[in-house]
C-alpha cells in the first residue's frame, strides 16, 4: 500500500503509526458512523428500535442489524425478514433517508452536528452513501473509538444494546470471509462471536464489536477493557489483508494480555 497510519488504544494511551491526520476512505467502516447517528435519533425520539421501517415486517432494528432480508445493493428483498443475516448497506440508505425526512435535516449533517463536532471530528465527513460513503482520520477514528468505550453522547444501555447480538440465530456471509454459523451481528456493530475465519485474530475475545471496510480499513472495540484499534491503508481489502489482518490483530491481543 502507498499509505497507512493506525492508533491502539490501551491502559489510558494512545500509541499512533503513520499520518494520523490524513484522509482516507472508510467505505464500509463507515456504518459505525451511520449507526452511532441512527441510534441517537432513537434517543431523541425520532423512532424507535422496534418501528416498523424497511420491507414489511421489518424494523429499525432489523435494518440495523442486517436482518430485514434486503439486498446489499437495492431494496430488493431476497429473504423473508429475520430469515437470514444478509449483509445491506442499501439499509443503512433507508434508515438515513428516514431521519432526515422525520428530522428534516440532511442525515450527512445530523451525523457532523450530533456526532462529529462533540467528538472533535473535523476532518471526518459523510459525502454519499450512509452504507459506504464516508472519509476521515486515524485521529478522528481514534476519537470515535474513545467514545464508543466510554459513551458520551449515547446513553450506556443504549450502545449496550448497540454491542449486543440482535437475532442470534441467523446465519450469514460475512463479505470476504464467507458463511458464518452463526453470523452474530449487533446495532450496526459487528461482533466477532466463534466466527473463523474472521479478519479480527482467533486469540481475540467473543465481544469484540467492529467493522472493516474494502477500501482496506477497519475498527475494532473490546467493551469493558479500554482497549480499541483504528486501521486505515489506501489499498482495497483483498487476499493480502485475511491473513496480515488476523495475524497482526492477534499480535497485538497476545501483547496486551501480556
Amino acid at each position: 500500500m502507498d499509505n497507512a497510519a493506525a492508533a491502539l488504544i490501551a491502559d489510558g494511551e494512545v500509541s499512533t503509526v503513520g499520518d494520523a491526520d490524513r484522509v482516507y476512505e472508510l467505505a464500509s467502516v463507515t456504518k459505525l458512523l451511520a449507526a452511532y447517528g441512527v441510534l441517537l435519533a432513537v434517543e431523541e425520539g425520532v423512532f424507535e428500535l422496534d418501528s416498523a421501517l424497511g420491507p414489511e415486517g421489518s424494523t429499525v432494528r432489523h435494518l440495523l442489524a442486517h436482518a430485514s432480508g434486503m439486498a446489499f445493493d437495492s431494496r430488493e428483498s431476497q429473504k423473508d425478514v429475520g430469515e437470514r443475516r444478509i449483509y445491506s448497506s442499501a439499509g443503512f440508505e433507508w434508515l438515513a433517508e428516514t431521519v432526515a425526512e422525520e428530522t428534516g435535516i440532511p442525515f450527512a449533517e445530523y451525523l457532523a452536528q450530533g456526532v462529529f463536532a462533540p467528538l472533535g471530528m473535523e476532518s471526518t465527513e459523510l459525502y454519499g452513501s450512509a452504507g459506504h460513503e464516508a472519509r476521515s482520520t486515524v485521529a478522528d477514528m481514534t476519537a470515535f473509538a474513545k467514545e464508543l468505550l466510554d459513551p458520551t453522547l449515547l446513553h450506556e444501555t443504549t450502545v449496550a444494546e448497540a454491542f449486543t447480538v440482535q437475532f442470534p440465530e441467523l446465519e450469514g456471509v460475512v463479505p470476504g470471509f464467507g458463511p458464518q454459523k452463526p453470523n452474530e451481528w449487533g446495532l450496526g456493530f459487528e461482533i466477532r462471536g466463534t466466527k473463523d475465519p474472521h479478519w479480527t485474530g482467533q486469540s481475540m475475545p467473543a465481544e469484540l464489536v467492529g467493522h472493516f471496510g474494502v477500501a482496506g480499513t477497519y475498527l475494532w472495540a473490546v467493551p469493558g477493557t479500554g482497549r480499541a484499534m483504528v486501521a486505515l491503508t489506501d489499498r482495497d481489502f483483498g487476499n493480502w489483508a485475511k491473513p496480515l489482518w488476523a495475524e497482526t490483530n492477534d499480535e497485538i491481543w497476545q501483547e496486551l494480555e501480556g
